[in-house]
Formats: structure tokens, C-alpha cells, sequence
């Protein structure tokens, strides 16, 4: 490919000086140089040393992956600016004008979803307003934050969410403040359990459920408000830049102009798109066609999915239902994670990691886990965990994504 030579800089992305961090970037791409986003000071993070030929500036973000399978996801300024403009192209279609809009980000300048917020807000000239972690807890400084934002743009509130976010924010009266004052609330990174979706239909929060990736540069495809409150499940239709399909094993393919790249050994750029412009995402999924268009469902994460039996078992799907099963008893639970472990006669079967409610006063586990084990009674043997465990220290990474290796090797701890 042709081009030019361009130096690589590194950004540690401090959570507490985001607006310092985000006009560094600024100032680099602007150089013409390309930039690799990293989280603060985390030195066990790889820095790219070499040189990148291409044509134009970019920046380097690393890839989530449930595994632990991350890979540097390069992307040129154009691929940002083709996200931001179907994104402006969607809001339109809501009847919105995107430069009117005010975004708040309370998301990490390292994670794409963090940096398109930004993005968009210098494609679209709107404001924009970075949101630190400790003014969402409690969220009495967000809603100051907010308020004062408004007071001085009558425009739309935009803003994006992972679903750890929204159901802290959703069990504090200042949350549900701030939360209902959004025209969209585009929330993704995981999916959002039955239980948080009917109450905040309920509240009349207008939650956007979206799908994207970092090697897509963002969403690719998000359902309307209205459509969240009258109760469909779905992550909505593909954006118009998007094509999607199903390949074997419920495999998602996408093809879009803004793939991202990886890096030759000679400093040139690859696409990760095979040689039909499609890429293979880590999900499984489904698309329906409802209103003419289709319709994008995601069953669970491809590299999670396990062999039981002879039977394919996607554990995201069953510990949602299982949490949600739980919390319409009433059980205390904070949270479940369903974690693989070989099994000589079965291939893999499940165990299950719990979190109680701290706040509950003398929990009896043992009770709690035989309610549990009564909602999964009518589940198939591959599915049933073999095994339960109180964990209190169990919970997802900032951007609300499971890492299983971590757990599993929190098990093994327990085995010793």
C-alpha cells in the first residue's frame, strides 16, 4: 500500500485527567502520527515500537476478548470519522440533529467506546463532556455535571453505557434522575439482564441496546428507544454502512469500510477483513427480519462456548437466566458467573460462582444454593453446574466484560 512513514506514540489514558489526555491525542493525530491508547500506567501493557506506513493517522486501541485473547486493533482517522457519520446518520433518523447534541462519556479514553464518544463530538461539533469514576458514585456530581451542561444547550443528551454502569445508576434516586433525562442511552459491552431492562422500561428510560466491537471502530448496530420500551428484545438493525450475516455455528460476519487493521512485520497496514471484505466476529448471533430490515440478536460469545455431552452451551445465556430467575424470587444475589472445567466423561461441564448481597445480615449460603439449585432442576445435565461456590469478591472489569481465565483461576486456588 502506499503512504508514508509515521511514528508511533504512546497515551497512558488517566480516568482523572481525560480532558489533558484527549487533546494529547488530538495534537498527535494532528502531527500525523499514530497513537496507541493504553490504560494508566499499566506497565504490563506491550508498547508498538515500530514505524506504521499508511497514508493517514490513527490510533492503536487493544481488543476485548473474554478469554484473554487481545489483539492491537489499528485504525486509521477515517475508519473513526465512517463510525461517527453512521452513527450522526442514525440520530437523524430518531429525529435528532447530532450537532445540537450534548454527550456526557463516562467511558475510558483506551476503550473505542470511550474514544468514539469523543469522536463524534468533533465530527459533529457538539459538546462534550468527560465524566471521571468518582462522580458516578454516588451520582449526585453527575447530575450537578449534567445539569450544568443543559443549562447552556438546549439540545439532545446522548450518552453510552455498559450494563454495570446502568444498574448501579438505576438503584440510586440520583441515578434515575440523570438516566431519564438521556434521549438515548446507547448501551452495550455486554447484555442487559431481563430484570434491568423491565425496570428501566419501567422508569421510562430510553435505553438504545447496541452492538460493536473495537475492530469495528464502535456500533454497528443499535435499536431505537421507542423499540427498547415497547418491550423488543434485540440489539437492533445494522447501521447503513453495515452488512451482515450468519455463517456456520451461528458465526456473525460483518463487512464494513471500517475494519481495522493489523500490523505487518514491515510496518504496513493488513485489514482483518478476508479477501470478500468480511470479517468474523467472536459471537454467535441471529438476524430476523422485522419492518424490512433485519434484525441482530446476539446468543453469546463464540470463544465461551462450551461442548457438553455432545451438546453446544452458551453459559452467558444461562447464567442470565439463571440471575434473572433469582433476583424474581427475591434471592440476595449480586451476581453469577457460570465457569467451565474439564470433565473426563462429559468434555466440560459448568460451576457456578456466586456473589451474595453484602448488605443482607446472615446469609445461609448453603440454603441459598439449594433455591438455586431448584431453578436450574428442569435444566439438561449439560447444563446444570456440578458444583457451586460463594465468591465474594466476584465482578466484571471496569467496561462490564467478563475475563474467564481469571475466575478459573480463582477455582483452581479453591482446589488446592
Amino acid at each position: 500500500m502506499g503512504g508514508s512513514v509515521k511514528k508511533v506514540t504512546a497515551i497512558f489514558c488517566n480516568p482523572n485527567k481525560l480532558e489533558e489526555c484527549s487533546q494529547k491525542l488530538r495534537n498527535s493525530l494532528n502531527a500525523g502520527n499514530w497513537v496507541q491508547l493504553l490504560p494508566d500506567k499499566n506497565i504490563n501493557e506491550k508498547l508498538i515500537t515500530k514505524n506504521i506506513l499508511a497514508k493517514e493517522a490513527g490510533v492503536i486501541i487493544k481488543s476485548g476478548g473474554s478469554l484473554g485473547e487481545h489483539k492491537q486493533c489499528l485504525h486509521p482517522c477515517s475508519n473513526l470519522n465512517m463510525s461517527a457519520l453512521a452513527t450522526a446518520q442514525w440520530l437523524r433518523a430518531q429525529g435528532l440533529e447530532p450537532r445540537q447534541a450534548n454527550i456526557i462519556n463516562t467511558l475510558p479514553l483506551h476503550h473505542v467506546s470511550g474514544l468514539l464518544a469523543w469522536w463524534r463530538s468533533l465530527c459533529w461539533r457538539a459538546e462534550h463532556l468527560w465524566i471521571t469514576p468518582s462522580m458516578m458514585h454516588p451520582p449526585t456530581q453527575l447530575e450537578e455535571a449534567i445539569h450544568r451542561m443543559v443549562s447552556n444547550s438546549a439540545g439532545p443528551l446522548l450518552t453510552s453505557l455498559v450494563p454495570t454502569q446502568l444498574s448501579r445508576l438505576i438503584e440510586d434516586s440520583s441515578g434515575v434522575r440523570c438516566l431519564q433525562l438521556f434521549s438515548v442511552i446507547w448501551i452495550g459491552g455486554a447484555s442487559i439482564s431481563n430484570n434491568l431492562a423491565a425496570k428501566a422500561r419501567s422508569l421510562r428510560i430510553r435505553l438504545a441496546p447496541c452492538y460493536g466491537t473495537t475492530e469495528t471502530a464502535a456500533m454497528i448496530a443499535v435499536q431505537r428507544p421507542d423499540d427498547f420500551l415497547l418491550g423488543i428484545d434485540s440489539v437492533g438493525e445494522p447501521l447503513e454502512d453495515i452488512q451482515l450475516k450468519i455463517e456456520q455455528s451461528n458465526a456473525l460476519q460483518i463487512r464494513t469500510k471500517r475494519l481495522a487493521n493489523v500490523l505487518n512485520a514491515d510496518g504496513s497496514l493488513q485489514s482483518i477483513a478476508n479477501e470478500n471484505g468480511w470479517w468474523e466476529s467472536g459471537d454467535a448471533a441471529q438476524l430476523t427480519i422485522r419492518r424490512h430490515a433485519q434484525q441482530l440478536r446476539i446468543i453469546g460469545r463464540r470463544d465461551t462456548a462450551i461442548n457438553s455431552g455432545g451438546e453446544t452451551i452458551f453459559p452467558e445465556q444461562l447464567q442470565a437466566l439463571l440471575l434473572n430467575d433469582a433476583k424474581q424470587r427475591g434471592l440476595p444475589i449480586d451476581n453469577i458467573l457460570l465457569v467451565p472445567k474439564q470433565n473426563e466423561e462429559w468434555g466440560e461441564r459448568l460451576e457456578a460462582l456466586v456473589k451474595f448481597k453484602t448488605s443482607k445480615e446472615n446469609i445461609n449460603s448453603l440454603e441459598l444454593f439449594q433455591q438455586l439449585k431448584a431453578i436450574v432442576a428442569n435444566w439438561s445435565s449439560p447444563e446444570r453446574p456440578i458444583a457451586w461456590h460463594n465468591c465474594p469478591e466476584l465482578s466484571t472489569n471496569p467496561l462490564g466484560k467478563w475475563e474467564i481465565k481469571k475466575w478459573q483461576s480463582w477455582l483452581k486456588t479453591k482446589e488446592i
